[in-house]
């Protein structure tokens, strides 16, 4: 595995812990399709939530939540559309959310930021 996917790794467990400490119950990981990857469903109460995480351990390419884009956000939307028609009976509310987490290289937490519908 490469840095940048244990980094990945450890970020969405960061992310996965943070969610459940808030009231947020974590469904499903890594659900892939051919549009990509969203990497946490969560409930939130009568809310389906799907997440994107973004970790860095060095601000050398910016801020986490800088490599969101446009383009990203329109995939995790298709994405969410097929995970939505897989899953029939969960609640029709829904959002996409971005998780930046800022680590050291112990793996610390420096900073963490919940961007609340992302999908604007």
């Amino acid at each position: 595995m490469t840095y940048q996917k244990q980094i990945g790794k450890i970020g969405e467990q960061i992310a996965a812990d943070y969610l459940a400490d808030n009231g947020y119950q974590v469904v499903d990981r890594n659900f892939t399709v051919p549009y990509g990857e969203i990497d946490l469903v969560a409930f939130e109460a009568d809310i389906v939530v799907f997440v994107e995480v973004k970790t860095r351990s060095s601000k050398t390419f910016g801020l986490p939540e800088d490599s969101v884009t446009a383009a990203k956000l329109e995939r995790m939307h298709n994405a969410a559309m097929l995970w939505l028609q897989a899953h029939p009976d969960v609640p029709d509310d829904w959002r996409i959310d971005v998780i930046a987490i800022q680590i050291d290289h112990q793996q610390n937490v420096l900073d963490l930021q919940h961007f609340i519908n992302a999908d604007l």
